[in-house]
């Protein structure tokens, strides 16, 4: 049993910064990934970034790359998602997620339950 729980998001202005954070719990496998995935009203569930337990390495999709950074703390199975130069089209339900790498949509088996990130103009 894996448990994967959110926080950290919020409303915040155009060009501000936001940090999320996932706590991972139960039985976790150091072959595994970890990473973000975002869903907006009217949309399907798209890629974010995941960055793998063991390696550190990571992987951003291109709407976001440069802007946010993606990083775990082992000791603490936790994963962060800094969100920085936020846009109005940031605006999503965010949701943490775990699985073997490459990361998807498809390849995830744990979800978290998600935090709404909400970008004004």
């Amino acid at each position: 049993q894996v448990h994967l729980v959110e926080s950290g998001g919020g409303l915040v202005q155009t060009g501000g910064s936001l940090r999320l954070s996932c706590v991972v719990s139960g039985r976790i496998l150091s072959s595994w990934a970890w990473g973000w995935f975002r869903q907006a009203p009217g949309k399907e569930r798209e890629f974010v970034a995941y960055i793998r337990k063991s390696s550190g390495t990571t992987a951003y999709a291109s709407s976001v790359k440069g802007r946010f950074t993606i990083s775990r703390d082992n000791t603490e199975n936790t994963v962060y998602l800094q969100m920085n130069n936020l846009k109005p089209e940031d605006t999503a339900k965010y949701y943490c997620a775990a699985g073997f790498a490459p990361l998807t949509s498809t390849t995830a088996r744990y979800w978290g339950q998600g935090t709404q990130v909400t970008v004004s103009e």
